[in-house]
């Protein structure tokens, strides 16, 4: 177990006011996911069952066998491991994210069954604003500062107005899941994701730009933040796998 999961209440109404971040939080909650995970399901083929003091006799065979399994996508033994996050981010991060499903399950927070909290994305001044080219060959750059200014001003006046049209709505006894409506994909929501590492390379693969990887990939930045958080906590868990996955040009086997 890695801490506990945050504590989601309702705020009474009088507290309730909007606030900004441009930042995501990405938590592992638990886990059982090492590198030996790989190696017991990889040997079982030809080796029967094994413990864990013969995987360990030869650390430079496991590796090997690892990165023989990345490069050759042998894909199976990466699956028999499993981590769960807990994420908060805006909603159209979620949606993006709930294209990757296999391996993968959710619970997001639900605006059925609470009132949801007045918490908005509003991109900081490192967020590039400009999108030149044509779609499927274009780039960002940075926006000016009256860009940013404008970005920051019509987000929170819009954020505010949504946010004040829900709170009237329940006033007067509308039910939750219909006052939600009015609600921007630019609030954060929360939910606990869980996933094995197979998955997880594919959607690293997707969702983060890397110098090491054979296949380019464009994500949007707010997903890529999610993504690059995941990636500190897998690496640490199983650091051989993750190195094979680098040094074999971040393809999911």
């Amino acid at each position: 177990m890695e801490g506990s999961p945050p504590t989601v209440t309702d705020t009474p109404a009088d507290d309730l006011k909007p606030s900004f971040r441009s930042d995501v939080t990405v938590e592992l909650v638990k886990h059982t996911a090492s590198d030996a995970d790989v190696l017991f399901a990889a040997r079982v083929s030809t080796a029967g069952e094994q413990s864990l003091d013969e995987l360990k006799k030869d650390p430079e065979r496991s590796k090997g066998l690892i990165n023989f399994l990345m490069r050759d996508r042998h894909g199976s033994p990466f699956e028999h491991n499993s981590m769960t996050f807990f994420v908060s981010a805006p909603i159209f991060v979620f949606r993006e994210f709930m294209r990757h499903r296999v391996g993968w399950s959710y619970n997001e927070e639900s605006g059925r069954y609470r009132e949801l909290q007045p918490v908005f994305y509003v991109p900081d001044t490192s967020r590039k604003l400009v999108q030149e080219g044509r779609p499927g060959k274009y780039r960002f750059v940075e926006g000016t500062p009256e860009q940013h200014e404008l970005v920051t001003r019509a987000m929170e006046d819009s954020y505010r107005q949504a946010y004040e049209a829900y709170r009237e709505m329940l006033a007067a006894g509308v039910a939750r899941e219909v006052a939600r409506s009015v609600l921007p994909v630019g609030l954060y929501s929360s939910m606990y994701a869980t996933c094995n590492a197979r998955s997880l390379m594919h959607f690293l693969g997707l969702r983060t730009r890397h110098e090491l990887a054979k296949v380019p990939s464009f994500p949007q930045r707010e997903i890529e933040m999610v993504a690059e958080k995941m990636e500190a906590e897998w690496a640490k868990l199983m650091p051989l796998t993750h190195a094979a996955f680098n040094a074999n040009g971040r393809v999911a086997p």
